[in-house]
């Protein structure tokens, strides 16, 4: 998929227009374009072809059941951390056996919840989860197939709420302690302990800190290998960056792949890819709409109508998105701090950000924001969830309508029947 470039038609996404559309839905909502994401998988497909490989979607990044199903149509399976996402992969078609489950908190619940509905394999990533994991298969009568997650102690060179690879970070286990596991793998034998994993991060716009942890994985592999031991699976992880700012430069896909067969020629197993923001990010944009222009002492306020509990990426990452007003006519410049309504002053998309001038009303696009957008929203302030529509060369469909008052409100009660603890 090439980067679309919101300076020609900002108002077109996918053959629609984004303007006529805001008059069917109300803003502020998500739409989504469903060649940009057939785009991205075909892209990733093509560079893979002739290996032994598993694309397993990061559910996180964008659970909603319309993109799972694309994922689906086009052969993806799922990465998932929680019973949650297991589940609506499941009812978007994507079958159990190319689900991995990865994630710190695996509870017995989840565990025994995985293997009934049989998930491929279990990513683990403590010894604590991995004796978790061989007492419920015991006691189900079933194998678990697992691989040990790795934390190599490689920066990923992002933003440390998304670095996951380093020593410092909650995530997998020292090599020390994974070549115990090996070891020890015969007093778990419910547990077919088979397989490498890893992630080091996302948003990673650099080839470096993919290939230092690859040649990391490969040499822990060749010493299991030469102690007699079976790696039939080796899991990348994902972390493939997209253009955010104009000034980024994504690692090419067709450089990534290159660096994989490098790597891991002669291996052979199946090697596994568990990109999210990578296939959904540039897919999706947040139309919002201007609801008033306040001006400051030293500065103007752009108040939209979407706020931080729709879009949570630049409150929590200091995340830059694009934003562009969808009016036609050329204005002047002038520089806003873009906000929303939520009672937070870090309810801000932008500071200082130069745009062409926006009048009450005015329709204004927030690009790049198919991953962690819509999965990260929140009902904070008794706002609403907003809609998600799925745009499909020149048609649309609300894949989410707008969550009404009572929906939100629907789990509450009040104490009508009190008892003792």
């Amino acid at each position: 998929m090439n980067r679309l470039d919101v300076s020609l038609l900002p108002h077109l996404l996918d053959g629609v227009d984004l303007r006529q559309l805001a008059t069917h839905v109300p803003t502020p909502f998500y739409a989504y374009s469903a060649n940009a994401i057939r785009g991205r998988v075909s892209e990733l497909q093509d560079a893979l072809q002739g290996l032994d490989y598993r694309v397993c979607y990061a559910v996180k990044a964008n659970p909603t059941a319309a993109v799972l199903q694309l994922m689906a149509e086009q052969g993806v399976g799922a990465d998932i951390v929680s019973v949650g996402e297991m589940q609506r992969s499941l009812r978007a078609g994507i079958p159990a056996d190319r689900i991995v489950f990865s994630g710190v908190g695996k509870t017995a619940d989840e565990i025994a919840a995985a293997l009934e509905a049989g998930v491929w394999r279990f990513n683990v990533e403590s010894v604590d989860e991995l004796d978790m994991l061989q007492a419920v298969a015991a006691r189900m009568g079933v194998q678990a197939r697992a691989s040990v997650r790795i934390n190599p102690d490689v920066d990923a060179g992002t933003h440390e709420k998304i670095s996951t690879g380093k020593s410092e970070n909650k995530f997998g286990v020292a090599i020390d302690e994974a070549r115990e596991w090996f070891a020890s793998a015969a007093s778990r034998p419910e547990v077919r302990l088979d397989g490498l994993h890893m992630h080091i991060g996302s948003q990673i716009l650099s080839l470096a800190p993919f290939r230092e942890a690859l040649h990391c994985m490969r040499t822990f592999h060749d010493e299991l290998v030469a102690q007699g031991h079976v790696i039939a699976c080796i899991d990348l992880g994902g972390g493939l960056g997209v253009a955010y700012r104009p000034e980024d430069q994504p690692v090419a896909v067709a450089d990534y792949a290159a660096l994989i067969r490098e790597v891991f020629a002669g291996f052979g197993g199946t090697l596994v890819l568990e990109p999210g923001r990578h296939l959904v990010a540039e897919a999706g944009v947040l139309v919002t709409r201007v609801i008033r222009i306040k001006h400051g002492l030293d500065r103007s306020f752009l108040v939209l109508d979407a706020a931080m509990n729709d879009l949570l990426r630049p409150s929590l990452y200091e995340a830059w998105h694009e934003i562009v007003p969808l009016h036609d006519e050329p204005r002047p410049r002038v520089r806003y701090d873009v906000v929303g309504p939520v009672c937070e002053t870090g309810d801000t998309f932008a500071r200082a950000r130069p745009m062409p001038a926006c009048a009450t009303g005015d329709l204004v696009r927030i690009g790049n924001a198919g991953a962690y957008g819509a999965s990260m929203g929140s009902t904070y302030n008794s706002r609403p969830l907003i809609a998600e529509v799925m745009l499909d060369s020149g048609r649309y469909a609300v894949v989410r309508r707008r969550q009404t008052l009572d929906e939100m409100i629907a789990g509450e009660q009040l104490p009508g029947q009190w008892h003792e603890a």
